[in-house]
């Protein structure tokens, strides 16, 4: 998970400052802290706080277990494998492992057959390459590994979720849909979301959305980052650099692209951000490069901003081909540009005013807890796109150095246990759990 938080603080769910995207509401209203308090009183809810107590040391040690399976970007397979035997063993059903690679299982609600459920995920993959070690070390109350926090620790949450609502035999009247899913992080390009919003079979049936996968007590993540990723392979005829001398060059065509990129005004709000980021190519010292290549990322709040970043970017490199082919020699050949996309994540938001972020911004103030919206770029960003009520809570209180070696996480029980006691109420006003079911 990506992190882009906004100096926003509610109190309670008041915005202190505008979150753009978000309608900010004035207060937690007194309707959902009820709701919010009869669910928590209900003595399953009580059995189920219990239960998550009393599997701390079993909620630390399934991080730690499944830390230690390597899960490099688009080679998820193996830790797939673990979780859905976990999803097995926790007493879910419809337990599978879908085309996308995602690992689905199902708690049966009491309502209707087939009617509308709700999906709360966790993401399987990490950014760590394949061969990166994954050991974990404990110092204190303290857990280090790539990977550790960012999500394993939401694995391993939604687990504990999952044990302790079979545990105390709680069934709402809507469906609970929990996924262990793939290509999350990176270029990974939220595949795993894409295969379950688009191809799934359940795509039709999802009324809301949970992503376990922010690391911090208070996060409430309601806004998405959308993104648009690109690789330009840029090429030419290359040659000798004395005798070749005056040849069109694919890199002057490249440079001119990321000085005019960096010339392109954007929005401080919505918050919209451009980085060149990756370049390569050449051949020798001595010669004029046939091929040279760059990485951009381009970033928005907002979806229509960020399609007219892309659209002025793209002109730029047209505008700096073409010019580099009017400035030098083009007789062994032009200099050619090929734009290939390897990044798409669509932007989104789910207001504040949504139930769905009212209810867990109460459910947060049970514990008290004060809501601190946000915009990232999560697995949430897929069904915000497509007009779903979606929101991304804590996996853990406290953790940080995130897409590092050097990644912790505090598992001390007082403040992980606020924090699964906040997602398991949450979870339960959305699947509509109230006094009367």
């Amino acid at each position: 998970m990506k992190r882009f938080a906004l100096c926003i603080i509610l109190a309670s769910t008041a915005l202190s400052v505008p979150v753009r995207a978000a309608t900010p509401t004035s207060a937690t209203a007194p309707a959902d802290a009820r709701a919010i308090a009869a669910i928590r009183a209900r003595p399953a809810v009580k059995a189920a706080f219990a239960a998550l107590e009393a599997e701390h040391d079993q909620w630390v040690e399934n991080i730690v277990t499944l830390t230690q399976i390597p899960a490099p970007p688009f080679k998820e397979e193996t830790r797939a494998k673990a979780y859905a035997d976990m999803f097995r063993a926790a007493g879910l059903t419809d337990v599978e492992i879908d085309e996308g690679g995602n690992v689905l299982g199902l708690r049966r609600g009491s309502g209707k057959p087939g009617g509308k459920l709700i999906v709360v995920s966790a993401h399987l993959d990490t950014v760590f390459p394949e061969g990166t070690p994954v050991t974990v070390r404990r110092e204190g109350n303290k857990l280090h590994a790539p990977g550790v926090g960012d999500d394993v620790a939401g694995l391993a949450t939604q687990l504990s979720l999952i044990k302790a609502i079979v545990g105390a035999n709680i069934s709402a009247p809507m469906d609970i849909l929990f996924v262990g899913d793939v290509g999350e992080e990176g270029l990974g390009d939220l595949r795993g979301m894409k295969q379950l919003f688009h191809k799934g079979k359940y795509k039709d049936r999802i009324a809301s959305f949970f992503s376990i996968d922010d690391g911090s007590v208070d996060g409430l993540i309601n806004g998405g980052v959308g993104s648009k990723r690109y690789r330009l392979t840029f090429t030419g005829p290359g040659g000798h650099s004395f005798g070749a001398f005056g040849l069109v060059n694919p890199m002057t065509a490249m440079s001119q692209a990321i000085v005019d990129l960096y010339k392109i005004p954007v929005p401080q709000s919505p918050k919209t951000t451009y980085s060149a980021s990756v370049v390569g190519g050449g051949s020798s010292v001595n010669a004029i490069p046939q091929e040279v290549w760059l990485q951009v990322d381009m970033r928005s709040e907002s979806a229509a901003e960020l399609a007219k970043l892309e659209q002025a970017f793209l002109a730029t490199v047209d505008k700096a081909v073409a010019t580099e082919n009017g400035a030098r020699s083009i007789k062994e050949g032009p200099i050619r540009v090929d734009k290939k996309v390897v990044g798409d994540r669509p932007a989104g938001s789910t207001t504040a005013d949504t139930a769905l972020v009212r209810q867990t911004a109460a459910a947060y103030a049970a514990e008290g807890v004060t809501a601190r919206m946000s915009f990232s770029s999560t697995d949430a960003n897929v069904p915000m796109s497509l007009g779903i009520p979606a929101i991304t809570i804590p996996r853990a209180a406290t953790g940080g150095r995130g897409h590092s070696p050097d990644e912790w996480i505090d598992v001390s029980a007082p403040e992980s246990l606020k924090v699964k006691r906040m997602d398991l109420v949450a979870l339960l006003a959305a699947a509509g759990y109230r006094l009367s079911t």
